[in-house]
């Protein structure tokens, strides 16, 4: 095992206290596991809170800031964030116009972000959840019942930051939030396995010269294996499965927004070539490209491979892109 690590028991830790050193426009409590923009509370606005498992760098915690999100709850390597975290979250973000809570179907977080809505209830803060669910690959797998929650969470997160920014009502944000996701799907591949600090060796087995077509952000195996592919072939397939899933997505005709993400060993010279091929997939299905966002968002600790999210894009929601963001991982117009 070679990381740049000092105790795999430590490892999410130690990545806290970088992270608070690097960015002191943050509050990051190491040990509370919990990522705050600094002043969430000021201004009235609704509070937006996600999280999850860490080892998908930048997400969550290099999306906190202006324009997205108010705080995250890290948990343990591709483990969800405990109830008492969120709960903490939300309290720290609350400016009492209520918290939104962003969270990826899977069943860990599932159940513990509905805990701490529950919780959070008790105390008086009013709470809406909405639940990502874009991934067009399997329908259940190991860590969901339903579609997992992948690159679409970057969407969600960002647009309805931006509404809130605004000064939006609570339910107004939870519902451009749900829309979003509804808009969006997602499609992933695997060119090698993940390693997790504990583990010290790759989560599932992929023979030299094969990839795995429609893989989770959790190692988990996809729909199928299959001799290694062109880039050009890697993008008919997984743009083709999104858009064929989108064909029934209103406005049918209209442009997307499109995510080409890299799942933490890709480096940018094949994803921009990859993306390349994805631009031309949707020009040839008659699809306009209205924005692209390129790079390692959504990540796997150390897998290679891609994932491509598609949104369908109305005028709300390009609005809403474009607005100022000013976040670790996603900064412009500021």
């Amino acid at each position: 095992m070679r990381m740049l690590i000092n105790n795999p028991q430590t490892v999410v830790a130690d990545a806290l206290r970088g992270l608070a050193a690097a960015h002191p426009e943050l509050d990051v409590d190491p040990e509370a596991r919990v990522v705050v923009r600094k002043g969430a509370r000021e201004g009235g606005r609704v509070g937006l809170v996600s999280g999850g498992g860490s080892g998908h760098e930048p997400l969550h915690a290099g999306f906190v800031g202006p324009g997205m999100l108010s705080a995250a709850c890290p948990g343990e390597v591709f483990t969800s964030p405990v109830p008492d975290q969120v709960l903490r979250a939300a309290k720290a973000v609350d400016s009492g116009q209520g918290v939104l809570f962003i969270v990826k179907n899977y069943t860990g977080d599932v159940l513990n972000f509905d805990m701490a809505a529950e919780l959070a209830e008790e105390d008086g803060i009013r709470v809406e959840r909405v639940l990502v669910d874009d991934d067009v690959a399997v329908t259940d797998s190991l860590y969901t019942a339903g579609r997992r929650g992948t690159g679409a969470t970057l969407f969600v997160e960002k647009i309805a930051g931006a509404a809130a920014e605004e000064g939006a009502p609570l339910e107004q944000v939870a519902a451009v939030a749900k829309r979003v996701n509804e808009a969006s799907r997602s499609f992933g591949v695997a060119l090698s396995a993940c390693t997790t600090p504990a583990k010290g060796s790759p989560t599932f087995d992929l023979p030299d010269g094969e990839l795995e077509l429609g893989i989770g952000i959790h190692g988990e195996p996809g729909r199928e294996r299959r001799p290694m592919m062109s880039a050009r072939e890697i993008a008919d397939f997984a743009v083709g499965a999104v858009l064929d899933d989108l064909a029934n997505v209103a406005p049918a005709d209209g442009p997307v927004l499109a995510l080409v993400n890299g799942m933490g060993a890709t480096p940018l010279l094949e994803l921009y070539g990859f993306h390349a091929e994805v631009a031309r997939v949707l020009a040839d299905r008659g699809v306009p490209l209205a924005r692209t966002l390129v790079g390692n968002y959504v990540t796997s600790l150390d897998m290679a491979g891609c994932s491509v999210t598609l949104c369908r894009a109305d005028e709300e929601f390009l609005r809403l892109w474009d607005a100022p963001v000013q976040t670790p991982a996603l900064r412009w117009g500021r």
